[in-house]
């Protein structure tokens, strides 16, 4: 019951703004363009790891597919409670692309901190092959946020939760009348 109410109140919460909307999209859209970005000036840059710049272009490419297709009219919900077939076929499309980045980011992860710390100098080759430094540190340092905010957003959505149980559980108490 105290999730129900919980759901509800959600809903009821105010949308933001289209100016604030498309400000937020904007913003979401600059990180995977500058993924792609360095991922291609440093595509050969990076021989102890080669798929490290692979991994920022692809990513970039499906974050910013991704942020651009939920501004299709069939990724919003009609205001009459009814859904057509291509808001089926969107929400197939968008899990299966999150689900791909998902894997993709995990990928990632494991290129990028498996060989933390690499060698920065291009002249030193023969110990170890080198990687770029602008093209590593930037993938290490999105990766590292990224998890930052994932633990920190688990940690909000814990916290609201329970916040939200004990403010449903006040609402189902019964004051007897005099």
């Amino acid at each position: 019951m105290s999730s129900i109410l919980l759901i509800r109140r959600l809903r009821r919460t105010r949308q933001p703004s289209t100016p604030t909307l498309a400000g937020s999209k904007v913003l979401l859209c600059v990180m995977p363009i500058v993924q792609i970005a360095i991922g291609a000036v440093y595509l050969h840059d990076c021989p102890r790891q080669h798929y490290i710049p692979i991994y920022l272009i692809v990513l970039g490419v499906f974050s910013l597919v991704l942020a651009l297709l939920s501004c299709l009219p069939c990724a919003q919900d009609p205001n009459d409670g009814t859904s057509s077939p291509l808001s089926y076929v969107f929400t197939a499309w968008n899990s299966l692309v999150s689900l791909f980045l998902l894997c993709w980011f995990i990928t990632g992860s494991v290129w990028i901190y498996s060989i933390y710390q690499p060698n920065y100098d291009e002249a030193i080759t023969e110990v170890d092959p080198y990687c770029n430094r602008r093209l590593y540190l930037f993938a290490f340092w999105t990766t590292t946020v990224a998890y930052i905010l994932l633990a920190l957003s688990l940690v909000v959505g814990c916290f609201v939760l329970m916040c939200g149980k004990s403010n449903s559980d006040d609402d189902d108490v019964v004051v007897p009348g005099p």
